[in-house]
């Protein structure tokens, strides 16, 4: 076989697979836009008869969407920013400071990543409870605040920044909390960035946890109210592919916007580590 045959082989195969990944995408975007029972033929549509809007307009009036959006919103950005601050302050410690018990804190932090989230969710439920949490913002927050991948993949990152470079920030006359601020996190934007989308849409897409401990509709985040939905509104296909449309474009928008910096700290992550 020559190699262009095998280029024109893999091109194919690569096409193949990219139309079969996106053709659920493609649909669900199409049938929002379709009427009532539009989606539900034989054999099914792709291109609807006739473009509306009326399911958008009814999610956001009739329904109420925008509040459950705002609150996955402020949920997900204070979520990403509080992680990214104390995963980073806590990676660059484990990377670059020597303090008594540094090797086993770190390995103990490493062996509980082998524990399902599900495991501690009822620990974690009752602390929250007895905090008088529950039902709060912060029921959300709080447990989302640091996590151990995200300390690993920052330590692990920041063993590749010379250490010439902090000593001399130290004998300019730099304060730990200045040196971390201007010199570690600008170095380390790369793989912030990569954290940062990985919490993001974590946080995002999370349905489990806000499901527990959220018991005030007002205060559901959009997949919990989603969900909601689906089960009031079943037979509604248009209206449901509305609302994943809804979902999905925020966590597109921020991959898209940030997925330079993403390529390069997942490039840079897979070269230093």
């Amino acid at each position: 076989m020559s190699e262009r045959l095998k280029k024109i082989l893999v091109i194919l195969t690569a096409t193949i697979i990219a139309f079969m990944s996106l053709m659920p995408f493609v649909w669900m975007v199409f049938a929002s836009f379709m009427k009532s029972g539009e989606a539900n033929v034989y054999p099914p549509k792709l291109i609807p008869d006739e473009f509306v809007l009326t399911h958008y307009i009814t999610l956001f009036t009739r329904l109420n969407l925008t509040g459950y959006l705002i609150n996955s919103l402020v949920i997900s950005v204070g979520v990403t920013f509080i992680s990214l601050i104390i995963n980073s302050m806590s990676g660059y410690a484990f990377a670059k400071m020597a303090f008594r018990g540094k090797k086993h804190i770190f390995n103990s932090l490493l062996s509980a990543m082998v524990i399902p989230g599900q495991v501690t969710m009822l620990p974690v439920f009752l602390m929250l409870k007895n905090m008088g949490l529950i039902n709060t913002y912060w029921a959300i927050l709080i447990p989302g605040m640091a996590s151990i991948f995200g300390i690993f993949l920052i330590k692990q990152y920041a063993l590749s920044i010379p250490d010439s470079l902090i000593e001399a920030a130290r004998m300019d006359g730099g304060t730990e909390i200045q040196i971390y601020w201007k010199v570690i996190l600008p170095l380390c934007k790369p793989i912030l960035v990569t954290l940062g989308i990985f919490t993001f849409m974590g946080t995002w897409n999370d349905f489990l946890w806000p499901l527990i401990v959220m018991t005030d509709s007002s205060m559901y985040t959009l997949p919990v109210a989603l969900a909601n939905l689906m089960g009031e509104h079943t037979q509604d296909t248009e209206l449901m592919m509305a609302g994943s449309v809804i979902t999905i474009i925020p966590v597109i928008v921020v991959f898209l916007a940030l997925q330079k910096y993403y390529i390069k700290g997942i490039m840079l992550g897979s070269v230093k580590g």
